[in-house]
């Protein structure tokens, strides 16, 4: 976890890896090289057993991510443009197909890009201050990492209309209160709010976590049949799983169990 990095920090704590975006004098802007050093790390933490869940953060106290470094726009042609889309889709795409779970500890703003890297984790928290907006109409443009798809998804289709559409920004307040982020905390108690979570996760079972994260993406986005299909083989398929031995012999014998991944 010590490779250097130019843009972002990779930190781990016991079984947590924190990704911490690294650009705080551009309000942690995702560039190409923000970009590219992020799939890195996501691929390094994928092939890493001992990490159990994973923590995206922003450097400092005034923003997660404010979205795309829109100072190399002015340049871009319509080929470029849709490049950049197609490669923060894919980024983003790792997150949510990555075998662990993957918490936003939102510590300002979340804009734009921002916002749709929050998106692609499983669980946002925020802090009181945060901000959370889809402010591109605002260029004359929309949001191009997948901001106008899962939008609908998590906040439903009024909601979504009113983020990209009007390009409103939301206080941390009222992104709880559609349901946009999972909690709401003091800032100086944000990380210890995420490494609570984040223990959580540590302590359940991680092949079913990982089948359950699987389950819940990809099946909300087939036919409920085709989705509950999916869920039975997943389901099915635990049961090859020495922690599935461990969760029943625990609740039996109404202790904790120690869940170890096989």
């Amino acid at each position: 976890m010590s490779k250097p990095y130019e843009t972002i920090k990779v930190e781990r704590e016991d079984r947590t890896a924190w990704i911490i975006l690294n650009r705080p004098h551009r309000l942690n802007a995702l560039n190409e090289v923000m970009m590219e050093e992020l799939l890195d790390a996501l691929t390094m933490i994928e092939s890493d057993p001992g990490v159990r869940c994973v923590v995206i953060t922003g450097e400092g106290d005034r923003a997660f991510s404010a979205g795309a470094d829109i100072t190399a726009f002015p340049k871009a042609t319509p080929v470029i443009a849709e490049e950049f889309s197609r490669k923060g889709q894919k980024v983003f795409s790792t997150i949510e197909e990555l075998s662990k779970p993957v918490i936003a500890a939102i510590n300002g703003y979340a804009l734009g890009g921002g916002l749709e890297l929050a998106l692609a984790c499983d669980f946002r928290i925020a802090s009181e201050h945060a901000e959370l907006g889809s402010p591109e109409i605002n260029l004359g443009i929309i949001p191009g990492w997948g901001g106008t798809q899962k939008l609908v998804r998590i906040v439903g289709l009024r909601n979504a209309k009113r983020l990209v559409m009007l390009g409103e920004r939301l206080k941390a307040e009222e992104a709880y209160q559609i349901g946009l982020v999972d909690k709401v905390v003091p800032f100086e108690k944000l990380r210890d709010e995420t490494r609570s979570l984040a223990q959580k996760l540590c302590d359940g079972p991680p092949v079913a976590l990982r089948y359950a994260k699987y389950a819940l993406n990809f099946g909300s986005q087939v036919p409920l049949e085709v989705g509950l299909r999916l869920e039975s083989a997943l389901m099915a398929l635990l049961f090859s799983t020495n922690d599935v031995k461990r969760g029943i012999e625990a609740f039996m014998s109404k202790s904790k169990p120690e869940f170890r991944g096989d």
